[in-house]
């Protein structure tokens, strides 16, 4: 029987990520997104931290949907800019998603400062609530380094611009696979992956 995990987004290449790493660690569990269910009011992310709206987003899905919830709060911390933007990473420059204001806006900011100054490193925190209400929540980082103009174009958000700790490629130069293997995301949904199989396999 299948059972079904609701992935509390509507960004195809998250649902993609976790649909990938869960086919082969739970067998007959269907991972589906916020466009495979009925639309339900989201919050606004109101947390201080990326865990707070992690767990607010997840316990918003199993509210209205009934089914065991997945979400994430992610985004990038950089040390010049005191661990800025964080939470904040999405909606940096006014408009939440704008991908390219967002970049154009913290390249602006690091503009003058020196390239031994600029490391930054994407966090993420990937939070579970099960049927029940049963919460777990667990946080990745991944360090690097923001660079002065985009490269690549496999990734969203930040990726062109932060190179990772010992490599030579934007995170939005890497193939799939070794930025899943590596990625903030990729870590904290892999290390979610156990959990989701100890509740779900044994329903």
């Amino acid at each position: 029987m299948s059972t079904r995990l609701l992935l509390a987004t509507r960004n195809a290449g998250k649902l993609a990520e976790l649909q990938r790493l869960l086919e082969a660690a739970v067998p007959g569990v269907e991972v589906v997104g916020l466009r495979d269910v009925d639309d339900y009011p989201e919050a606004p992310e109101t947390g201080a931290t990326f865990a707070e709206n992690a767990l607010l987003k997840a316990h918003e899905a199993v509210r209205y949907t009934g089914l065991p919830a997945v979400a994430d709060d992610s985004g990038l911390t950089v040390d010049a800019l005191n661990g800025m933007p964080g939470v904040l990473s999405a909606r940096w420059s006014g408009r939440h998603g704008d991908d390219d204001g967002n970049t154009a806006l913290l390249l602006g900011q690091l503009a003058d400062v020196p390239d031994e100054r600029r490391g930054a490193a994407f966090v993420c925190a990937a939070a579970f609530v099960a049927a029940d209400g049963t919460e777990h929540v667990l946080e990745r980082h991944w360090r690097g380094t923001v660079i002065r103009e985009k490269r690549g174009s496999n990734g969203f958000g930040y990726d062109p611009v932060f190179v990772p700790q010992g490599m030579d490629l934007t995170s939005a130069e890497l193939v799939p696979a070794e930025k899943d293997a590596r990625s903030h995301r990729g870590q904290a949904f892999a290390a979610l992956v156990p959990v989701i199989a100890s509740t779900l396999g044994s329903s």
